[in-house]
């Protein structure tokens, strides 16, 4: 249905927003099905996610690869982060495209110095706050959206110092009037994106390859399992998988966790392989060929 960016300074009344807009959807006509993402319903501690640039990375990767699970055209998903990258606002919008729904920001605009105010009264109050170097780091490289960027539109503006957060404000009764409006032939204000077929096939391409790298690999675990099953705990001269595919050079028995541990950690660096660069395997054969090889490599037999 759609993906809704929340966006601010730290302690902007980001999270008030998102809770009275997700409280006005539900209420509207639409009886619309909402989520909302954000660091608390993932277990995420603010300041341990922000302490560096590797932590803050891994959180955005966290909060994408989550919304990218959860959108759909049935629902309503709200991202309440800081959301301060416009790079990162862009993979948003991009995820929002190529699941074909509508898409928009609300930005909570507010002077720094009141969120700073307001991130040391909630440290008074023993509340969730931000460290004060983390705090000033966040500040200075936050990056304004420009509703001129497809990514940053269309933008809904909350001033909250200013006018205060309730469900009552223009912003929120505008986010959600265009996110409930019924869209026909005739409609100009309400923007649906659509994917290309660029998207859809590296989606596709995607999927396809972790379905196969996982299935091959089992193939390859039920194949150890059950050539030292029937060698009764006699030494094994090797596995194989068949003339095409390299020979699992066996010399010791291996037990069912190792095997499998060692297959998570297989699939896990060939996915971040595949985000760095080459994709990973697209078919079974290939996928088998590469396992072997590394179950070689890590048990010492190669």
């Amino acid at each position: 249905m759609a993906l809704v960016v929340i966006c601010g300074q730290p302690c902007s009344g980001k999270s008030t927003a998102a809770l009275f807009l997700a409280e006005v959807l539900k209420e509207s006509e639409s009886k619309q099905t909402v989520r909302i993402i954000d660091e608390t319903s993932l277990h995420l501690d603010r300041n341990q996610s922000y302490a560096n640039m590797t932590a803050e990375k891994n959180l955005r990767g966290v909060l994408r690869s989550e919304v990218d699970r959860s959108v759909s055209k049935d629902n309503i998903i709200i991202v309440d982060s800081l959301n301060s990258i416009k790079g990162y606002r862009y993979e948003l919008w991009c995820l929002a495209r190529a699941a074909g729904i509508r898409y928009c920001v609300l930005y909570c605009d507010i002077e720094e110095t009141n969120c700073r105010k307001w991130n040391e009264e909630r440290r008074d109050k023993g509340e969730a706050a931000y460290d004060d170097v983390i705090f000033e780091d966040l500040v200075r490289r936050f990056e304004k959206p420009e509703r001129r960027n497809r990514w940053d539109s269309p933008l809904f503006e909350l001033w909250p110092h200013k006018d205060g957060i309730d469900k009552s404000c223009a912003a929120i009764l505008d986010a959600v009037s265009y996110l409930t409006k019924k869209v026909d032939s005739k409609t100009q204000d309400v923007k649906i994106l659509q994917p290309t077929i660029a998207t859809q096939s590296v989606r596709f391409s995607e999927a396809n390859s972790l379905y196969e790298l996982d299935r091959a690999t089992q193939e390859v675990i039920n194949a150890i399992v059950e050539a030292q099953s029937q060698a009764l705990g006699g030494p094994l001269n090797g596995v194989s998988l068949g003339q095409e595919f390299p020979t699992f050079n066996i010399s010791r028995s291996v037990g069912l966790p190792e095997l499998r541990r060692l297959r998570r950690t297989f699939i896990k660096l060939t996915g971040q392989t595949s985000l760095s660069g080459r994709p990973p395997p697209s078919d079974a054969d290939s996928a088998k060929r590469m396992f072997v090889d590394y179950l070689n490599r890590e048990l010492g037999t190669a």
